[in-house]
């Protein structure tokens, strides 16, 4: 069963039969945690860095921004049996594509606001793949916890 993250949406899974995945990753970033232990992951897709840029949308939608959507992401696999410190976390996306002169530097703002939220959490990353001007595709499968992710105009690849 193939469930889509869209944009500033997140799912979470102990599902063996499910598989995760999210389109079209520009400047958004997608985060893809796991924990082998218990077979639970979950996905985030968010656009934004931070909920302070509009508090009545992240109020609505948490998932829009980094700030309250990885939390929330981490959170949530809790609630499932995942634990921290047995998660596998996987970051792709915040290219700059319709940025190209880097006036917004949204995809690397989204990337800082990630680092940073991370370190404050002592939140390690197994995998990235981020920057440039590709968009990117990522899925796992939560029964066997494979994270798969395409570039454009590349093949698939196991990450």
């Amino acid at each position: 069963m193939k469930s889509i993250v869209g944009v500033s949406d997140m799912k979470i899974s102990g599902n063996n039969e499910e598989v995760l995945i999210t389109y079209s990753l520009g400047s958004c970033i997608g985060v893809v945690v796991y924990d082998p232990k218990v077979r639970v992951g979950g996905m985030l897709h968010y656009m934004l860095p931070e909920s302070s840029l509009d508090k009545d949308k992240a109020a609505k939608n948490p998932y829009m921004f980094a700030d309250t959507g990885i939390p929330a992401l981490f959170k949530s696999t809790y609630t499932l049996g995942a634990q921290k410190n047995r998660m596998r976390v996987v970051v792709v996306g915040g290219a700059q594509i319709l940025d190209q002169k880097g006036f917004f530097n949204i995809g690397k703002r989204n990337h800082m606001a990630l680092r940073k939220i991370f370190f404050k959490n002592g939140v390690l990353v197994d995998h990235e793949d981020v920057g440039g001007n590709v968009n990117r595709t990522i899925r796992i499968e939560i029964g066997t916890g494979d994270i798969y992710m395409k570039t454009s105009g590349r093949t698939e690849e196991r990450i």
